[in-house]
């Protein structure tokens, strides 16, 4: 087992009990208590967990929902949605546009209109949301399934054969120095694929994501033209991203403020 997907799995096992000791992840993982140990101060030098005596604790308590599962992320349904609706203002008639794994993207499915338009996605709950849609054309790069993704090898050739006009990716956590990250390895291929196929880029996340960092950064600040979020990121937070060259775009219908 590689050391990356060690990390995955020991953040999966912290996410779930909140607590974890070197002897059970040795067990769990096959390797030995040197080598986790180890692992656990990688992940603690990332700022991901705290090293106890014999074990780590989570470091911050609400990445319960960072970690991409099979049913959509049940937290800030608020934000999302109204992040959601902000991003679809960037979607126009028959444009061609690629949808990432999500929960806020999955609310922009929701929020489509049923209107002539081409979405790119290789989520499951989106596709399940699109095929009701008749006017929407639905394309489904394929392959097998991770959590609540299709993910596949070939989806970086199939993604750029496509004239992808627009792609609107998720992310676990945005930060100033590791740009945007999540947890799971076999999803950074389909992330790069729609980040490198497509004219324009937009992140969408709701206001709990800034700051934070996963174990993988699939992109640098730069790679990604904007980010549209809720109304509801403090204004010091996204003065601090627009300084370093980022483009931020908050729904103003709720103000700007809470």
């Amino acid at each position: 087992m590689s050391a990356i997907i060690r990390y995955e799995k020991i953040m999966e096992l912290l996410m779930a009990d909140r607590e974890v000791s070197v002897a059970d992840l040795a067990g769990k993982l096959g390797v030995t208590g040197k080598t986790i140990r180890q692992d656990l101060e990688k992940l603690e030098s990332k700022g991901l967990l705290h090293r106890t005596h014999g074990g780590a604790v989570l470091a911050n308590e609400g990445y319960s929902g960072l970690l991409a599962g099979l049913a959509p992320n049940p937290k800030h349904p608020d934000e999302k949605r109204e992040a959601a609706e902000w991003a679809l203002r960037f979607v126009e008639p028959n444009d061609i546009i690629a949808l990432d794994s999500g929960s806020t993207t999955l609310e922009m499915a929701k929020l489509l209109d049923n209107a002539p338009l081409t979405v790119i996605t290789n989520d499951l709950h989106i596709i399940s949301e699109l095929i009701k849609k008749d006017r929407v054309r639905l394309v489904v790069p394929g392959g097998f399934r991770s959590r609540n993704m299709l993910v596949s090898e070939g989806a970086a050739e199939f993604l750029g054969r496509l004239n992808v006009q627009k792609a609107f990716l998720s992310t676990t956590g945005i930060h100033p120095e590791y740009g945007f990250t999540i947890f799971t390895h076999s999803h950074v291929g389909q992330k790069r694929a729609m980040i490198d196929s497509a004219k324009q880029v937009f992140c969408v996340a709701d206001h709990s994501k800034f700051d934070k960092c996963a174990l993988i950064t699939f992109a640098k600040l730069s790679e990604i033209g904007v980010i549209v979020t809720d109304p509801y990121l403090p204004e010091e937070t996204a003065r601090s991203y627009e300084a370093a060259g980022t483009r931020i775009e908050r729904s103003r219908r709720s103000g700007a403020g809470r």
